[in-house]
């Protein structure tokens, strides 16, 4: 007989799909009950290297967003940083994460010159930050991945809908 066997084939192949339907809903997870600023924006190119932050703050009840109850940005809360907008993460965890994110980015591409060379792959932080989420909390998150090394730091929007 000189025909191939399909059958662990197909079998694979679905227990694949079947992962992936598991997975994708775990991985695009994000912080919900955020109130972003609307504002008259330019769309960037967005790169995979670049660091997404989202910056928020208790509300009344001390409850982090993803929690249950939680009701909204209070501008009286404590500050909360979302790494790639999922994982929370302190002050020296958030230094400490950008700085080797950042650091592996820079061997990959071949060092600071070859990255001088290409602005293009210079990875930039992107923070979705709440609208009642106090300056001092973004103004730390800034301070943070600068201090880290990333040189560009920008802002994620809602674009202001032209229809209304």
């Amino acid at each position: 007989m000189s025909d191939i066997n399909t059958t662990p084939l197909v079998d694979v192949m679905l227990v694949l799909l079947i992962i992936f339907l598991i997975a994708v809903p775990v991985a695009i997870q994000t912080i919900e009950k955020l109130h972003i600023p609307i504002i008259k924006s330019v769309e960037s190119k967005d790169k995979v290297e670049n660091l997404l932050l989202t910056v928020s703050t208790t509300d009344d009840g001390g409850r982090s967003a993803g929690e249950p109850g939680y009701t909204g940005a209070s501008r009286n809360g404590e500050c909360r940083v979302y790494f790639n907008n999922i994982t929370p993460v302190t002050a020296e965890e958030l230094r400490d994460r950008a700085f080797k994110r950042l650091d592996s980015i820079v061997k990959r591409e071949g060092g600071a010159e070859a990255l001088m060379k290409n602005p293009d792959l210079i990875p930039q932080v992107h923070i979705r930050g709440d609208v009642n989420a106090p300056w001092r909390c973004i103004a730390g998150a800034i301070y943070n991945v600068q201090i880290s090394g990333y040189p560009t730091v920008g802002f994620i929007s809602n674009p202001v809908d032209p229809n209304a």
